[in-house]
């Protein structure tokens, strides 16, 4: 008998300008055995983003209707956009054994530890709040009146990190990327999951 394991979810978000997506784009450089998530969204694409590849860019009428079809493991309006994860790509790559991250805001991760409290939650904080203000600022693209209301929702989100599994600082991107990987490495040799393996096998086999 053949055992086929079902792939985990494991979800990273933290606050806006902490790294998400400069830390998933150097852990796809590593050809891990992780599949990374769309999210779909209804903000404007920034300079050098592609369809399909950071984000499926939506209208506002698009994206409701997703959610009218319930085609949506989660979503949240977030400073005026929606953002939000299909539903049927993460089915379909857990069932086929692979592992699945989603890298989504604060608010959208309550969400997916409410419809799928299997996931395994990291929270990816910032070295200080006057360094994630910093990067904030360098990316040159928000007023100063944006600037301190994502500080503020900033900061409310890092009180959030107690609903997390894992919290992982984002000092330097690479030493994040090493760190993420060891909890995918933990999760999948956590006892219980080894266990229901070795339990399937020994009944196929009439142990």
């Amino acid at each position: 008998m053949t055992y086929k394991e079902k792939g985990l979810l494991f979800i990273l978000s933290g606050p806006s300008g902490v790294g998400k997506g400069t830390v998933c784009k150097a852990l796809k450089k590593r050809k891990t055995n992780l599949a990374f998530s769309v999210s779909a969204t209804t903000r404007k694409p920034r300079e050098g983003e592609r369809e399909g590849v950071e984000y499926f860019f939506k209208t506002r009428e698009q994206f409701e209707q997703m959610i009218k079809d319930n085609l949506l493991l989660e979503w949240a309006e977030y400073v005026g956009n929606y953002y939000g994860t299909p539903l049927d790509f993460v089915e379909k790559t857990l069932d086929s054994g692979k592992d699945v991250l989603l890298e989504i805001e604060v608010q959208g991760a309550m969400k997916v530890k409410k419809n799928y409290p299997n996931g395994i939650f990291i929270f990816l904080a910032p070295p200080s709040l006057g360094e994630l203000r910093r990067r904030i600022t360098g990316r040159g693209t928000e007023s100063e009146d944006i600037i301190n209301g994502r500080m503020t929702v900033a900061k409310a989100e890092i009180e959030m990190m107690k609903h997390y599994d894992y919290v992982i600082e984002n000092d330097e991107v690479e030493r994040a990327c090493d760190r993420i990987e060891a909890v995918v490495m933990a999760e999948h040799l956590r006892r219980a999951r080894v266990m229901e393996k070795y339990l399937q096998l020994m009944e196929g086999e009439g142990i």
